[in-house]
């Protein structure tokens, strides 16, 4: 469904990504994984149209992504659930869901629909539907901030950090709702510092050092690989035996 390749960015004079490749395949959970500063989220905006100046290819379905502003990448199907969830506090989470189907325009019954859809995944949001947004804890924030990419209807959903400063309960959920969008038939690419949680659910992934690609494989593979247990997964490697 995406390929990304050779793609180099920088801001400025600071380049951030080095002719980084991949592939996302239809129907499947991808995961990029890497510490912070590794470049994952530029690779996410990227693909999303964030970053205006960027060297190299991104094709969704083989029709380039690279020319095309924002909101027509959305329109192709790609929606991003950014670090941050940047959410518009000054609007109720039923506003905010409707901002998410701007694409749709005036097909109202689309837009209900997927609404609905929403709501059924997220009940409490749907308990929560004329409250600001900028009153929500931040796991109802985090449901909010993918509800609204749902509501476009993507094929391929793009989130970024979904997990971040949540507590271990609602982590739990938010892993357990991607596996259910998932379900659905939604293609996901992820990045997510919870390495083990999210190469328990993924079915491939691709590790990130210092902008640059250095690894990658089968999920359960990379789960069992002795540098990606020491470096993301916080195992130490077995100590040497010692002369007795």
């Amino acid at each position: 469904m995406l390929e990304v390749k050779n793609i180099d960015v920088a801001y400025g004079d600071v380049q951030v990504l080095w002719d980084v490749s991949f592939e996302v395949k239809e129907g499947e959970i991808l995961v990029l994984v890497g510490a912070n500063g590794a470049g994952k989220s530029t690779t996410l905006r990227a693909v999303s149209g964030l970053i205006p100046k960027c060297q190299g290819s991104i094709r969704l379905a083989g029709e380039s992504l690279l020319e095309l502003p924002p909101h027509r990448i959305v329109a192709r199907g790609v929606s991003h659930a950014p670090e941050g969830r940047h959410i518009l506090s000054a609007l109720t989470v039923d506003e905010n869901l409707r901002m998410g189907a701007f694409t749709l325009g005036r097909d109202r019954a689309a837009i209900e629909e997927n609404r609905r859809r929403v709501y059924s995944l997220f009940p409490r949001l749907a308990e929560r539907a004329r409250q600001l947004g900028g009153t929500l804890s931040g796991g109802e924030q985090q449901m909010l901030c993918i509800g609204r990419a749902l509501m476009a209807r993507p094929r391929l959903l793009l989130l970024d950090e979904p997990s971040l400063g949540l507590a271990p309960q609602l982590v739990k959920l938010i892993f357990t709702t991607i596996g259910e969008i998932h379900a659905h038939g939604v293609t996901i690419l992820l990045v997510e510092q919870n390495a083990r949680a999210a190469l328990s659910i993924a079915q491939r992934g691709y590790v990130f050092e210092t902008g640059r690609m250095v690894l990658s494989g089968p999920a359960s593979e990379l789960l069992r690989d002795e540098r990606v247990r020491r470096a993301y997964l916080g195992e130490r490697a077995p100590a040497a035996d010692t002369p007795g």
